[in-house]
């Protein structure tokens, strides 16, 4: 992916991204879970099992995407193994993803910025368990639904990335999300 086509919403933030069905699960357990209920088929690079996790999944993280001063262009060529863009706009597999900016200062002590996550990958020669060099973060524990600062939706037949006009479940406490931002709340599918 050139630089150029590099969706400019993801610059410069923490994100995590995921599918529509696993957002629904975000929502419903008021976090973003570092070990949902769901089967490793249908995880990133589980299928063979503990010994190969990655890395953040090892250490009992959810694993997040920090774009700050990110380069697609000269980061591959740096990082040709690299797998973000399977990710980026959207994950192929799922057809549509959804992308969750995350407030850093909302993380505290929780929070692995990418240089520490390879440092201690390095550090525990945990060669097995993939990691996005410097791009990859962490949060150790569950990111609670209050930390998000904005959603989008990117996929098929969308075109670039867009936020629905949804309402959150939560009772009185529902806020609305426009394209332009976001609102203290949660957006439903």
């Amino acid at each position: 992916m050139h630089n150029n086509l590099f969706p400019n919403v993801l610059r410069g933030k923490l994100w995590h991204t995921t599918s529509i069905n696993r957002y629904q699960m975000i929502i419903e357990s008021g976090s973003i879970l570092s070990n949902p209920p769901i089967p490793n088929e249908e995880r990133w690079y589980a299928q063979k099992g503990p010994d190969f996790y990655p890395y953040v999944r090892l250490i009992g993280g959810v694993s997040l995407f920090d774009f700050n001063s990110f380069d697609p262009d000269k980061y591959s060529e740096k990082y040709p193994s690299s797998s973000w863009s399977e990710f980026v706009p959207y994950r192929r597999a799922w057809g549509q993803s959804v992308w969750i900016g995350i407030e850093r200062a909302a993380l505290k002590e929780n929070f692995i910025c990418a240089k520490e996550l390879l440092r201690r990958w390095k550090e525990e020669k945990a060669f097995k368990h993939i990691v996005m060099p410097m791009i990859e973060a962490a949060c150790i524990g569950p990111i609670h639904v209050e930390a998000f600062s904005c959603v989008y939706i990117s996929g098929k037949r969308i075109e670039g990335f867009i936020v629905k006009r949804h309402v959150s479940l939560r009772g009185s406490a529902a806020h609305t999300f426009t394209s332009l931002g976001y609102k203290k709340g949660l957006v439903v599918m």
